[in-house]
């Protein structure tokens, strides 16, 4: 059992009603077909922890935000981390966000674990799994659920500031339209703009993906409304393959729709900027000896090819909700692979990345192993995310809110 977590709480007896309030709140899938989503209980670590949490997640940002401006317009490396072709132009004319925003809304994922021969917080160990810098889910389960759970059982939230950084974001950017795919259908992407419009301030338009014309680089709504500044819970990477993917990247292209999160939110997002990270780094190219102890402190070797012998993941490098992660034991042999996930290792590379599991907590739902999550909004770390399942977090994973004491 990990000696970083404390879970706290005894789940309502009255669950009915509390999967209410939270769906007048806006989390609308607490409970969704039939599966217990949200866990009632929360998940605490000492204060100590989320300082390095919250540091850690402010370094990697920097060491990222710079490696992007070192991939931009190479198209070898373009190329090496699985950007898709039909984006290179799109990528290379697009001009870069300022530093240290070319994201605006994303999300670290962290494994957080401890020597199990020191107490804690001495030997916290917090190693990066991946980064979704470009349409990460899980605002509404930390912005509002969180926030409120923790209000419940006494717990100290550190999520109270993410609707201020959310309203700083867009009140830069401007979007007039919020969209994402199935708007009104899907529950998660679509509570999830509403929350992130309704945070923002602003009046704005929320369409689906799924409507949209686009005619030479015009982009339209249902109604024939002209779209110019969108932000849209739609992963780049799949302008690719979807009809209409290719129009909608020379409308950024041609400079007729200004896109949030910024087009090159797509080379964080990709895995391969992991490999690119820590290829920089044992080269001892790009980073300050500063940068180059934060990336061996909270990184995992991270390459391109299988270099490892055994003790290694593998994913898609824009794999999503644990789609394509296989997991590899200490002799190199296939342990575990996520079975519920949309695999996209046909479509895209793979990355392989020294494993580290996630660590293990006694929930009301059972012994799950806890990923950590830290938003970054307009630059800035601002809210986390439990997530509890097996050692693959995706889509069968229950959410667990975090807090601090």
């Amino acid at each position: 059992m990990s000696g970083i977590f404390r879970i706290v709480g005894t789940p309502s007896e009255d669950r009915e009603t509390r999967v209410e309030e939270l769906r007048e709140l806006g989390f609308t899938w607490a409970d969704y077909e039939d599966e217990r989503y949200w866990i009632d209980q929360v998940a605490v670590m000492d204060e100590s922890v989320h300082a390095e949490l919250e540091d850690a997640s402010r370094r990697l940002w920097n060491v990222f935000d710079k490696a992007v401006r070192y991939v931009h317009r190479r198209r070898d490396l373009y190329e090496l981390i699985g950007i898709p072709p039909v984006l290179w132009n799109m990528l290379d004319q697009a001009p870069v966000a300022e530093e240290p925003k070319i994201s605006r809304y994303a999300r670290f994922d962290f494994a957080i674990s401890q020597d199990a021969d020191a107490p804690a917080p001495e030997a916290v160990s917090i190693k990066l799994l991946e980064l979704n810098a470009d349409t990460p889910t899980g605002y509404v389960e930390s912005s509002i659920a969180t926030p409120w759970m923790c209000e419940r059982l006494g717990v100290r939230s550190m999520n109270g500031g993410m609707a201020e950084q959310v309203r700083a974001a867009w009140a830069y950017e401007q979007p007039e339209t919020a969209a994402c795919i199935a708007y009104g259908e899907h529950a998660e992407d679509s509570g999830t703009i509403e929350a992130l419009v309704k945070h923002s301030g602003r009046d704005m338009r929320l369409v689906d993906c799924l409507e949209l014309t686009i005619d030479d680089g015009l982009v339209k709504d249902a109604e024939g409304q002209p779209i110019h500044r969108m932000f849209a819970l739609y992963p780049k990477e799949w302008m690719s393959v979807d009809d209409g993917g290719e129009a909608l990247a020379y409308a950024v292209e041609s400079g007729q729709l200004r896109l949030f999160n910024h087009p090159h939110a797509i080379l964080l997002q990709s895995k391969g900027m992991m490999a690119v990270v820590w290829g920089l780094h044992e080269l001892g190219m790009l980073y300050n000896d500063e940068e180059r102890d934060a990336i061996s402190r909270y990184m995992l070797p991270t390459y391109n090819k299988p270099l490892f012998s055994g003790d290694y993941v593998s994913k898609s490098m824009f794999g999503r909700e644990g789609g394509s992660v296989r997991m590899y034991g200490q002799a190199g042999e296939l342990e575990l692979q996520d079975e519920e996930g949309y695999d996209t290792s046909g479509l895209f590379p793979v990355v392989y990345q020294k494993r580290a599991d996630l660590p293990r907590v006694n929930t009301a739902e059972g012994e799950l192993h806890l990923l950590a999550g830290m938003f970054v909004i307009d630059g800035v770390p601002c809210g986390m995310l439990g997530r509890a399942g097996g050692l693959i977090t995706g889509n069968a994973s229950h959410f667990i809110a975090l807090g601090v004491e």
